[in-house]
């Protein structure tokens, strides 16, 4: 998920350290609204997929989820639309400044064209065929925005590393399945779905995996750029390990705990695993940003 480099701005000299710390904010918040996206197009993503194979819950179970996906996914619209002199940008778009959007942010508002569309379908059993359409449509324009939203074919100083590029999608795909995995479990928890098949042990063991997986690519992504960069990821070694232990090991926990009967309370376990799961991964991306000279993925 990348932190993408904003072109040099015209600073005054007498305003040049406003206008840095302003960046350096934007630059911090950035990571975060991309942490908060891929997690949000995540949960639609698994949404969509379970209403497409005839996900029977009532109709504010499935509003709820629906509701929260929008929330993760405009937080970044939103932090670009507010007033500042950091260069902020949704996509590769900034509001305040261009009158037209990037076909990545086009995209990620087309997403929320089948988002409305399940919203306005669902009811309790979820069996109309028109409901079905509409969660195949969501979760396939989630994947899409997943795949693409990195990449701003308008502006020249936003290229890809072409050592990274091709598995950019891959990442980012692994990491929304794992966060909205995590976000659908504690969203059922939350409205106590006794029935829900995203409280059941599969369920839990998929995400355990999913966990597991997004965790070692991260480590094996964290090796090679210490092949190349050993002395910024040495400078980086234990704030390396706090991002994995909050972004995989305190969640893996809270499933492995939760797969045991015995649990008294699995919503406690979920609460905590979801925002140590979106910390972790905004720490993991900050110390990449620092690594790799702010050019994340």
């Amino acid at each position: 998920m990348p932190l993408i480099p904003s072109p040099p701005d015209a600073v005054p000299a007498n305003d040049a350290d406003g206008a840095g710390a302003a960046r350096s904010a934007s630059h911090v918040a950035a990571p975060l609204w991309r942490v908060l996206a891929v997690s949000g197009h995540g949960l639609w993503a698994w949404l969509g997929l379970a209403l497409l194979l005839g996900y029977q819950q009532g109709r504010n179970d499935t509003l709820l989820p629906l509701a929260v996906g929008l929330i993760l996914a405009g937080f970044g619209l939103l932090l670009a639309c507010l007033p500042g002199r950091a260069p902020r940008d949704w996509y590769g778009w900034r509001p305040r400044r261009d009158s037209r959007p990037t076909r990545a942010a086009l995209l990620a508002f087309v997403t929320c064209l089948p988002m409305l569309g399940v919203a306005g379908l669902a009811r309790g059993d979820n069996e109309f065929w028109a409901t079905r359409l509409a969660g195949a449509a969501l979760a396939l324009c989630s994947l899409a925005s997943l795949a693409y939203n990195n990449y701003d074919r308008r502006q020249p100083w936003r290229p890809l590393a072409p050592s990274s590029s091709s598995l950019v999608p891959v990442r980012r795909l692994l990491f929304a399945a794992y966060a909205g995995s995590l976000w659908l479990w504690a969203l059922s928890l939350a409205q106590d779905q006794s029935d829900s098949p995203f409280l059941g042990r599969p369920w839990l063991l998929l995400a355990l995996v999913l966990a597991v997986a997004t965790g070692s690519m991260g480590a094996l992504r964290w090796r090679s750029l210490g092949q190349r960069r050993p002395e910024r990821t040495a400078a980086l070694r234990s704030a390396r390990w706090l991002a994995m232990t909050l972004g995989y090991g305190v969640p893996v926990l809270a499933l492995a705990l939760a797969v045991a009967p015995q649990l008294p309370t699995p919503l406690l376990a979920a609460v905590v695993a979801v925002p140590s799961c979106l910390a972790g991964r905004w720490l993991e991306q900050r110390q990449l940003a620092v690594v790799r000279g702010n050019d994340l993925r």
